[in-house]
């Protein structure tokens, strides 16, 4: 075991881990900048409140993050892990229709778990779907049966569909989108052919008729008023700058405030009470505002950095589940990212999904550092194998 510890340290991925802590550090910032007056205002709470609990987040996520790092990926192949993964995932998505809440705010997301706060199922969803994946498509390789989509595709496809399908009923039209990304670049990764990845998204896409049908016998739940409202504001915000806009038109009073050199640190307007929980999914909005240019580099650039490194190592790696499971981390954050931003910035609706490893929030953080260490031990097993 020692010598094990010794080779995987000597390959470490220091620039990925600097990196990975300096987004973390740099979201705690302006997660105390972003939330002081929202948390005293609208909770009564102490001013650095959800700074707090984003610094125990962060102190959760280094040995977490280490234990990934140093635990070797092709584990996640054992039968008894990959079946305690999604036991342990459809649990808490079917537990979250009971016991959740949060659909007063958007999405019956979270379950409060009594001594150790909330859970998001969905963010658990997201990383098992690519480990779970990653490690069938694996098997198929091995075993040379790749290419043949009739043998054991049914239970990946089932898994994925009663996934996507229990988020989309919370209701987290996001993270759903996110989730069904990340199996595509999985698929994707996997050495399969060009033909049979075609007709394999052609089956994943008819298996989505389910989907549909439970968003045409639920239409009414999951489009409610507050989501029709978000479709309208994205196609002009400042038409319902009084309702479902008022958000997204801050957010751009924000930016366009912040310019190019931003207000100074601490210094932002619109957390005064006009952007609505500053702290989460619009943070990125204060960090223009505030940190300018500078700010926005800072984060969009280092999340780059995480997910082109990723993919680099996608494709220098040889193992088909180092290679799948580099390019499944890689796409959820990247298309993550995407979502967050293009929702703030008017690119597409509005979801809710949290900028990763700057937004406030717990399960996000916890488990984007679980994948990022599960990504660092493939990058550590990759540099092995390339100077042995």
């Amino acid at each position: 075991m020692g010598r094990y510890f010794k080779k995987m340290l000597r390959n470490f991925d220091y620039s990925l881990f600097i990196v990975y802590l300096l987004l973390c550090f740099f979201g705690l910032v302006m997660i105390y900048s972003a939330s002081m007056v929202w948390a005293v205002n609208r909770y009564n709470y102490p001013p650095d409140y959800f700074y707090n609990k984003q610094l125990i987040n962060i102190a959760i996520s280094l040995p977490v993050f280490f234990f990934a790092s140093f635990f070797p990926f092709q584990n996640y192949k054992r039968k008894k892990i990959m079946i305690a993964a999604v036991g342990v995932m459809f649990s808490l998505l079917v537990l979250v229709h009971f016991i959740g809440y949060g659909g007063d705010v958007g999405a019956q997301s979270w379950i409060k778990l009594p001594g150790f706060g909330s859970i998001q199922p969905s963010e658990v969803a997201k990383l098992v779907i690519i480990v779970y994946f990653a490690s069938v498509f694996a098997k198929k390789h091995e075993a040379g049966s790749l290419d043949a989509i009739n043998k054991s595709i049914g239970k990946p496809v089932v898994i994925l569909i009663l996934a996507i399908g229990s988020i989309m009923l919370e209701t987290d039209i996001g993270t759903s989108f996110i989730i069904m990304m990340a199996a595509f670049s999985v698929i994707a990764a996997s050495g399969i052919k060009f033909k049979t990845f075609t007709k394999l998204s052609g089956i994943l896409m008819l298996a989505m008729i389910p989907v549909a049908t439970i968003l045409y016998f639920f239409w009414d739940t999951i489009m409610t008023a507050g989501r029709k409202g978000r479709i309208l504001a994205f196609l002009n915000p400042f038409d319902y700058v009084q309702g479902s806009g008022y958000q997204i038109a801050n957010g751009y009073i924000a930016i366009g405030t912040g310019g190019v050199q931003g207000l100074g640190l601490g210094n932002s307007i619109q957390k005064m009470g006009y952007l609505p929980e500053p702290q989460t999914d619009v943070i990125m909005a204060v960090i223009s505002e505030e940190t300018g240019i500078l700010g926005t580099v800072i984060v969009l650039g280092g999340l780059g950095f995480i997910v082109l490194r990723a993919l680099y190592i996608a494709m220098r790696t040889k193992d088909p589940q180092a290679r799948m499971l580099a390019a499944g981390i890689g796409s959820v954050i990247g298309v993550q990212t995407f979502v967050n931003i293009g929702g703030l910035t008017g690119l597409i609706p509005l979801t809710g999904v949290p900028l990763p490893f700057i937004s406030y929030g717990g399960t996000s953080t916890i488990l984007l550092s679980l994948s990022l260490g599960i990504l660092m031990n493939v990058s550590m097993f990759l540099k092995y194998q390339k100077n042995k």
